[in-house]
């Protein structure tokens, strides 16, 4: 397993913002944004899609001439930082997916951009990954990024579905984002990882932190059910409780995303 971190350019950049910020994007997404960049102080949101475009080009470009030699900087402290510890990763994602991790995934690559959202896409095997990231904060988000891609390599091997499954709103995904703390766990993953554990900062979703069922952190469940088990039998196990309590997820979920904002940065 490796990644590769590149400077995806100005262009790139800009359209991985679009992707949240349109009209029906909750402000959980959309309003990290405008908290980084002051700059921004329009509802683009409310624009057309040629005028958000042109409006997000002419005011993120002065952006980008200040700070790109910050982020051609951290191509390489990303890719340092990652390689120091790239050794004790792949021992604990080979253990965590019973698998071999150094035969698999070895062209990942992490697009460097102006975007505080960071986004994934299982099957071009790429994510983002915003630019104001400390080494230390880059990781954290690359280990996030680099579970998802083995739990649904091992998921689709096993349930045999389809990787059109795999992205939000399905069940699938929002168990996805909930798991990564528990495979997080292992010593060799979280001592490295700035957002581990919860209190400081967390390496899910914050809306996730907070939400229970039947009276116990929906987290605490999942870690619960994630000892003593195989990988295949914990994604069973955690797939069919969630499946039983899909609609208080999925409500907790949508108050929660009109009502905070997101961002991937330490």
């Amino acid at each position: 397993m490796n990644v590769t971190f590149r400077n995806a350019g100005f262009d790139y950049s800009v359209k991985s913002i679009l992707l949240f910020q349109t009209e029906e994007t909750a402000s959980y997404w959309s309003d990290s944004l405008r908290y980084f960049y002051p700059e921004i102080n329009q509802n683009i949101q409310a624009l057309q899609e040629r005028e958000k475009e042109d409006y997000l080009r002419t005011t993120m470009r002065k952006i980008w001439d200040r700070v790109l030699p910050e982020i051609e900087a951290k191509e390489c402290r990303y890719h340092d930082y990652f390689q120091k510890y790239r050794n004790q990763i792949e021992d604990a994602l080979s253990d965590a997916f019973e698998l071999d991790s150094r035969t698999m995934f070895n062209e990942l690559l992490a697009n460097i951009t102006l975007n505080p959202i960071c986004p994934r896409f299982l099957r071009e095997e790429k994510f983002d990954l915003f630019y104001m990231n400390s080494e230390r904060g880059a990781l954290g988000i690359t280990l996030h990024e680099v579970i998802h891609y083995f739990w649904f390599f091992v998921w689709n091997r096993h349930f045999r579905d389809s990787y059109d499954e795999y992205e939000t709103p399905s069940l699938q995904w929002i168990l996805s984002e909930m798991v990564v703390e528990s495979i997080m766990s292992d010593k060799r993953l979280s001592t490295i990882n700035p957002y581990y554990p919860r209190e400081e900062g967390a390496c899910v979703y914050s809306y996730f932190l907070g939400m229970k069922i039947e009276g116990k952190l929906i987290l605490d469940t999942l870690m619960d059910l994630h000892e003593n088990h195989s990988i295949t039998a914990y994604m069973e196990a955690a797939y069919d409780y969630c499946k039983r309590h899909e609609a208080e997820i999925r409500q907790h979920i949508r108050q929660s995303e009109n009502s905070t904002a997101e961002s991937g940065t330490s």
